[in-house]
């Protein structure tokens, strides 16, 4: 897949002018961007608020992360750790000085009826009333349904078929790629900050990024990620009316059924098979060859080949049992 960024980064900025909270600090520091700790370089701005995520904090090579005192300790020594008080709201407020129109899913203006590039899709077949951004590349033999938008810089690979009335934007996509009539991927996530009687929005910059040979079907919403992405892994099949929300990742070879739903920044492993109308809680690791039933509420890891049912999710031999007691 392409690195291609669909938000350009304003700056650099000097630390100090980036947050009031930031501009006490002894060293002052030109940063270039915001990314997450296992994407930044040196010059990058990152967070840490969850121990979750210690793993990713020691490798990191940005050169600031913003942080709560008793998570300090697990980033390097090379990187300047500031401690704020509200590690959210403080990395919404940089990245909004970075990306002030990532906050808002603006209306693209770079859009042209597809009748008007014929020449520069020739090998792509396209339905009625499209309308294609600049710079989008659409792979050979691909089919776009009417209706369709899809904005500037998307990516779409050979052999797709695009169904009707859908939206791609802020989106990377594979080779032999289905999207059923109606879904909606790339838009923005339901990220906010509440801050003094007010939601601060969470600028969203990252992509959704889709493998090969997946199937998403009709009515689906996936959000791309707000600093990270949001992933599809290879061979992954999605039923009707599935939400995904900014940075899930889902594996490869997975089957999710009809009205599932995925809470932000949870990973999903490969071969996992979840029931329709399960709901997915946010920041979980879900492992590889897991089954979860359809219904069930998960608000727990799950580690590899375990299957589960219920609200809340248990192994499946806990629910009969308790079932069974009743």
């Amino acid at each position: 897949m392409s690195d291609i960024s669909f938000f350009v980064p304003k700056g650099p900025y000097n630390l100090s002018k980036l947050s009031k909270e930031l501009s006490v600090q002894k060293k002052d520091i030109l940063i270039t961007d915001v990314k997450t700790l296992d994407k930044a370089e040196k010059n990058n701005i990152t967070f840490l608020n969850s121990p979750d995520y210690i793993d990713l904090a020691k490798k990191t090579k940005a050169s600031v992360c913003l942080t709560t005192n008793n998570l300090k300790s697990f980033l390097p020594k090379e990187c300047v750790t500031i401690v704020v008080k509200n590690v959210l709201f403080t990395i919404a407020q940089v990245s909004k000085m970075f990306y002030p129109n990532a906050d808002i899913d603006y209306p693209d203006k770079t859009l042209v009826e597809s009748s008007k590039l014929s020449n520069e899709y020739d090998s792509v077949t396209f339905g009625k009333n499209n309308f294609i951004g600049k710079n989008v590349k659409i792979g050979s033999n691909t089919f776009i349904s009417s209706n369709t938008t899809i904005e500037h810089d998307v990516q779409i690979g050979k052999n797709c078929i695009i169904g009707s009335n859908v939206t791609l934007r802020n989106s990377l996509i594979g080779s032999d790629v289905v999207i059923q009539d109606g879904s909606k991927i790339g838009i923005k996530g339901f990220g906010f900050i509440p801050f003094k009687g007010k939601n601060f929005r969470f600028p969203h910059i990252g992509r959704v990024i889709i493998n090969d040979n997946v199937e998403i079907g009709a009515n689906c919403t996936i959000d791309r990620g707000s600093i990270g992405d949001t992933v599809i892994g290879t061979n992954s099949f999605l039923d009707n009316q599935v939400h995904m929300a900014h940075n899930v990742k889902i594996g490869e070879n997975c089957m999710i059924a009809g009205q599932v739903g995925f809470a932000g920044s949870t990973s999903i492993g490969n071969n996992v098979s979840i029931g329709g109308q399960a709901g997915i809680s946010g920041h979980l690791k879900i492992g590889n060859n897991v089954k979860i039933g359809g219904g069930s509420g998960v608000v727990k890891n799950i580690p590899n080949g375990i299957t589960v049912m219920g609200y809340p999710a248990m192994p499946l031999k806990d629910f009969l049992k308790r079932k069974n007691d009743k």
